[in-house]
This record gives C-alpha cells, structure tokens and sequence, in this order.
C-alpha cells in the first residue's frame, strides 16, 4: 500500500502525541495540571486500581510507537480506537477544558482509518 508523504506526517503527529502522553506516566516529563469534582474522582479511581494507568499509558506508548515506525499501522490505530472514544468522553462528560485537543486526536485518527480502510474492508464483508 502506497501512503502519501500527508499520511505519513498526520501518522507521525498522533504516534508522538500517543508515545510521549504514554510514556509521561512513567517518567514525568511535564506535570499534569489538576483536576477537580468528577475528574478528579474518575482519575483517582483508575489509580485506585493500582494497575489501570499503567496499563492504559503502556497501551498508549506502544501504539504510538507503532505510529512513529510505520510498524502495524491498522493495528496501532484499532488498538487506539478505544483509548481515543475514552478521552473524548472524559473530555466531554468530565473535564471540558481539554476537549479542543481530543477532537484533534479524534479527529487525526478517523483520517488515519479513512486512509487505511483497505485494512479495515475484510471486517465489513
């Protein structure tokens, strides 16, 4: 499959925004700003867990690394697809100061599938 040098770029974006938003969980590169009422109760429930964030952010940087090298490309995004419906929920339901940049990632994503579908097709027949 021939993929344009735009694909290729909007391929980029999202798996550095996917790898470095992952991998900040683990090593802290920027602080997260904090959350109030029921962002701050649905965050710290999913910490609660003890394993949920560190699943979801390690999910989030090996797809993003996906993205970055080319490497399974339909998969990284099915893989994402999930993570990506979540955040805009949160975003959404819970904490409307971020949605501006999960509708870009929202956004960047359904471009991505569009120009995969040929991936995708077998699943619709």
């Amino acid at each position: 499959m021939k993929v344009s040098t735009t694909t290729t770029i909007l391929r980029s974006i999202l798996g550095l925004i996917f790898l470095v938003f992952g991998l900040n969980h683990f090593f802290g590169f920027f602080p997260m700003p904090p959350m109030q009422g029921r962002a701050a109760a649905f965050i710290s429930a999913l910490a609660a867990s003890g394993y949920m964030l560190a699943l979801v952010s390690g999910t989030q940087a090996l797809a993003g690394a996906m993205l970055l090298a080319g490497v399974l490309v339909p998969l990284a995004l099915v893989i994402l697809a999930p993570i990506i419906v979540n955040i805009v929920a949160f975003h959404v339901f819970l904490e409307p100061s971020g949605f501006i940049p999960a509708a870009v990632v929202a956004v960047l994503e359904l471009i991505l599938v569009w120009q995969y579908r040929a991936a995708f097709a077998p699943l619709f027949r």
